[in-house]
């Protein structure tokens, strides 16, 4: 007489699945990680995951439905690293936008996969790069949203702008220092070329978003 294979309840195959899903986004993450985007395919992921690239198909659709899935769990990445960063006791708008990008300078060089994404931004628009656009973007709102205070800039001053170059600056610095170590001849390596790096936004947000007279 044959012995009956066992049979697993939903509950076994639910687990079974879920422990599948996580190994296929760490595997994605590091794959990213590992081989950048020219290396970033199912197979690739497959692999790293130890599993049938069936299985990929099967839970996300395909690469596309991936990066969205990857999108989501790098959002949880920045809330997580956003939160456990103190909220800043801030009295004017310059002392907001120093707040936002040296936590976003912070969020950044601690996180490769991060890295890579934003570098991939640069090149082509994608499925994962606009996921994960929306997804930093609603986090640094949602982080924003903590800071007490209706804070408006200075008469005169163009804050879009200006808040596009500080946080396109903090990019190139954060992903040339994880590529060459130095970013037009100024060292990215040591604890003291990054503070020297804050110190210089410190200075550049200060002399744009000059504190308010107070006798104004």
């Amino acid at each position: 007489m044959s012995t009956p294979k066992p049979t697993l309840d939903l509950d076994d195959r639910s687990r079974d699945r879920s422990r599948t899903e996580l190994s296929i986004i760490a595997a994605a993450r590091a794959v990213l990680v590992e081989k950048g985007f020219g290396g970033w395919g199912v197979n690739a992921i497959a692999r790293a995951a130890g599993c049938d690239k069936q299985l990929i198909y099967r839970y996300y659709g395909g690469l596309d439905g991936l990066a969205e899935a990857l999108g989501a769990e790098l959002a949880h990445d920045i809330e997580h690293a956003l939160s456990a960063a103190p909220i800043p006791q801030v009295t004017h708008y310059g002392e907001l936008v120093a707040a936002l990008i040296d936590a976003q300078l912070e969020m950044l060089r601690n996180h490769p996969v991060m890295q890579r994404i934003i570098a991939w931004e640069l090149s082509e628009a994608n499925a994962l790069t606009r996921a994960f656009a929306e997804a930093r973007s609603q986090a640094l709102i949602g982080w924003l949203a903590r800071i007490k205070g209706g804070f408006t800039p200075p008469p005169g001053v163009d804050a879009p702008a200006v808040n596009a170059v500080l946080i396109a600056a903090v990019q190139q610095m954060v992903l040339s220092a994880a590529s060459i170590g130095a970013f037009a001849g100024m060292p990215l390596a040591s604890p003291a070329d990054w503070d020297r790096l804050r110190a210089t936004i410190q200075s550049l947000v200060s002399a744009i978003y000059a504190a308010p007279d107070p006798a104004e």
